[in-house]
């Protein structure tokens, strides 16, 4: 599915397309809507490109106990 954005729309934010399209993702980012690696993948980043502009921007990745203890565990199996 493609979004199209009306050329009022762009004109209005004063953003070009790509800093409009990267402006929604963020938002969608904030809200727990999209991944990190969605995310990055929708603007045509690397991952470690969007968080630079994650932390820039004051805004911390989303890491919960779950994924602590996953990766927990694979530090561990790592150190084997």
């Amino acid at each position: 599915m493609s979004l199209l954005l009306s050329d009022d729309l762009v004109q209005a934010s004063g953003l070009s397309e790509q800093e409009l399209l990267l402006e929604i993702v963020l938002m969608l980012f904030r809200q727990d809507k999209i991944s990190l690696g969605k995310a990055s993948e929708i603007v045509g980043w690397h991952r470690q490109q969007f968080q630079d502009l994650l932390a820039d921007r004051n805004l911390y990745i989303h890491y919960d106990v779950a994924e602590f203890q996953e990766d927990l565990r694979t530090l561990q199996d790592m150190d084997k």
